[in-house]
């Protein structure tokens, strides 16, 4: 059998192995390039997004500028409303009511509520306005002078409006109150026509010939009230006596001493008065002797007769103040206080019966 030349066999190793080397050669190239053409797909990407940055910012910017002019005009706006109610009672609760309702049908659910009733506690009225300005409420209804005086202390800054507020001068300090609080403080009052309220008695017991004044001490408004009532009612010729009391532990005596004493009771607008009808009832009743109220839902507890305004309107004025206050449409501090534009005269069906009371035709029968 024939075999190959030596020269040969090595010629065709050496051929192999050079064919070995280049191959190796040529797939290192290729990964190189591979690699290269990666790094410079990269490059590009971050490239690219290096020239989107400007593009982000502006429309940010924009974006930013835009939601800015939008809470300005008020289109986009939420507002935190807290409200401190004094206490419970049909005349506050209806302020309250009405607040709200007259701002939920400006701003729908761009607005919320965070209601704080102080039971009757000034010093709760204190911490409850503190936890307002903690929270950082965009506006304070203060319902009733003990939380208006509370939240005027607490705060110079956030807006505050006050309803169910006899006398803003008496209540803040304010000598020769011209109508305009100014600063952060404004709202509505509840002061019904205390000479025609007075001249009730006349009207309606011409026989009589005294009165008792009945009121809680610790109520500023109350006192103003009471002071105007005794003077109007002593130029008309009655006997005309102040019986305050502290407060819902001493409201019985100082009523029992008072019937024992005159011949018919006027309340002003007072909530301790408002909020323990039933006391005065009990004792007056019986006693056969009338008592004339300073608004509607003290005459249903405890009154023969009243001239009142409606506080729900009352409260739905003091809605339709916040709602130019929170949207930049009027400076709180160049709002004047708003009164109540009608007052209608009342009187309690039950009461009036047992004590055989005719009332005049132009007194409306409570209902509610």
């Amino acid at each position: 059998m024939a075999t190959l030349p030596v020269i040969d066999v090595y010629f065709i190793e050496f051929t192999f192995t050079r064919y070995a080397i280049l191959r190796f050669r040529v797939m290192i190239e290729l990964k190189i390039l591979e690699k290269e053409e990666q790094i410079m797909k990269r490059a590009l990407s971050i490239f690219a997004v290096l020239l989107m940055i400007p593009v982000i910012v502006i429309s940010t910017g924009c974006a930013t500028q835009n939601g800015t002019a939008n809470q300005t005009e008020g289109s986009d706006q939420f507002y935190l409303v807290g409200i401190s109610q004094l206490i419970q009672h049909g005349a506050l609760d209806a302020a309250t009511q009405g607040f709200k309702d007259a701002l939920t049908e400006k701003l729908g659910d761009r607005v919320s509520f965070d209601f704080q009733n102080a039971q009757g506690d000034p010093n709760t009225c204190a911490s409850i306005a503190n936890g307002f300005v903690a929270s950082k409420v965009d506006l304070i209804m203060a319902n009733a002078t003990p939380a208006l005086q509370a939240a005027a202390t607490a705060t110079a800054d956030i807006p505050i409006l006050g309803t169910s507020i006899t006398e803003y001068g008496v209540a803040l300090g304010i000598e020769d109150f011209k109508g305009t609080v100014g600063g952060n403080v404004s709202g509505t009052s509840d002061l019904a026509p205390l000479d025609q309220q007075a001249a009730m008695f006349r009207e309606l017991f011409p026989d009589l010939s005294s009165v008792g004044l009945l009121y809680c001490s610790g109520e500023a408004n109350s006192l103003y009230q009471v002071q105007t009532v005794q003077g109007l009612l002593e130029a008309d010729g009655y006997f005309a006596k102040l019986y305050p009391f502290i407060d819902s532990n001493d409201l019985a005596g100082i009523t029992l001493a008072a019937v024992g004493e005159v011949e018919a009771l006027y309340v002003p607008t007072d909530n301790t008065v408002a909020s323990n009808t039933g006391i005065i009832d009990n004792i007056c009743r019986p006693a056969k002797v009338p008592v004339i109220t300073g608004e509607k839902d003290t005459c249903a507890g405890c009154g023969a007769a009243t001239l009142s305004i409606d506080y729900y309107d009352l409260g739905y004025a003091t809605g339709e103040m916040a709602h130019k206050v929170l949207t930049g449409q009027t400076a709180i501090s160049d709002m004047p206080i708003e009164y109540a534009p009608r007052f209608t005269r009342m009187y309690n069906r039950e009461i009036c019966e047992e004590l055989g009371l005719v009332m005049p035709s132009e007194y409306e029968a409570i209902t509610d």
